[in-house]
């Protein structure tokens, strides 16, 4: 009976011991994290990470949705198609509101890329001179809306009656317009400034937006990383991963624009030499922790005041940064 007992505890054990096994390998198994971004900077820091990714490099799989809409990439995340997301900062906190915390903020991931472009003049000089002018722009409802809306208050004028707002659904476009009006003035991000100055002959850049927030106020801030709050609390060391992989990436641009610049262009679509001209003036970072919450809710503080709609309705509370 004790020869029996002993091998029944023997096999039990056993037992015990493959199935803990079998246990800790499936939580060790790679999570597979599907990133949505828009075409621009926004994923420009994150095109090494994708490249990493389809040549098993990363220690989570990574897919990846790249649009030129941040409303439609909103969209898929409420409906749990998407688990992280790059866009506008202010759309970060619109999203957070939306689904009443469905979303974590991660990380900064662009400063001011925002320029104004003159062509054929140099009547603007500053952002006082954009008054009666015609501005060429997109991203309606968003950064450069609301960021250009603030440094014209700041001016004394007003975006809704100061100016004229002529607003497109993409940065191609506005290109486009450049090319065919004389005297045209245009509100673009990097690395679509360096696009247009390729196509469109006397086009320069008139006013640095992050220059002039700077002049009046702390730090001009464009873009962030959401993740579905769900997903964060489901995979907490992959989200942690992700960070550590999305940083990396990040210096690569910065540190390697020429090779950068490659995948820019298989990623996004843009010229690899127009591309790496760009990098530098395109703000690329991934600030985290307290110097994110710090930045970012300076910048959305900002924008609350001038519209709260620009921030969703209200404020994001502190559960709205990641701290880990």
């Amino acid at each position: 009976m004790k020869k029996y007992m002993s091998t029944f505890l023997a096999v039990l054990m056993l037992a015990v011991l493959f199935l803990g096994c079998g246990a800790t390998t499936a939580e060790s198994e790679p999570v597979t994290m599907r990133l949505g971004s828009l075409k621009g900077p926004t994923t420009m820091g994150m095109v090494k990470l994708l490249s990493d990714a389809e040549a098993n490099l990363t220690a989570n799989k990574y897919e990846s949705t790249i649009a030129a809409d941040a409303s439609e990439l909103m969209t898929k995340l409420i409906q749990g198609e998407l688990d992280v997301l790059a866009m506008p900062v202010n759309a970060c906190s619109v999203l957070y509101n939306r689904t009443e915390g469905g979303v974590t903020m991660l990380a900064v991931n662009t400063l001011g890329v925002l320029y104004i472009l003159e062509k054929g003049g140099e009547s603007v000089q500053s952002v006082a001179d954009l008054k009666g002018k015609t501005i060429y722009a997109t991203g309606k409802g968003n950064t450069p809306e609301y960021s250009l809306a603030y440094l014209l208050s700041k001016n004394g004028l007003d975006i809704n009656t100061d100016v004229a707002m002529e607003w497109k659904s993409e940065p191609t476009e506005v290109v486009a317009q450049l090319a065919t009006v004389d005297s045209a003035v245009a509100l673009l991000p990097q690395p679509f400034v360096t696009v247009a100055q390729t196509k469109v002959e006397g086009l320069r850049v008139a006013l640095d937006l992050t220059a002039e927030w700077a002049a009046v106020d702390s730090t001009l801030i464009t873009g962030g990383l959401v993740v579905r709050t769900a997903f964060l609390e489901e995979h907490p060391e992959a989200v942690k991963t992700f960070l550590e992989e999305y940083a990396a990436s990040t210096a690569y641009t910065n540190e390697h624009p020429a090779e950068a610049a490659q995948l820019v262009e298989q990623y996004i679509g843009v010229n690899a030499k127009v591309a790496e001209k760009a990098i530098p003036a395109c703000n690329i970072v991934c600030v985290t922790g307290e110097e994110m919450k710090t930045a970012a809710q300076g910048y959305l503080q900002v924008l609350f005041d001038l519209n709260d709609k620009a921030v969703g309705g209200a404020l994001p509370g502190d559960g709205f940064y990641y701290l880990p």
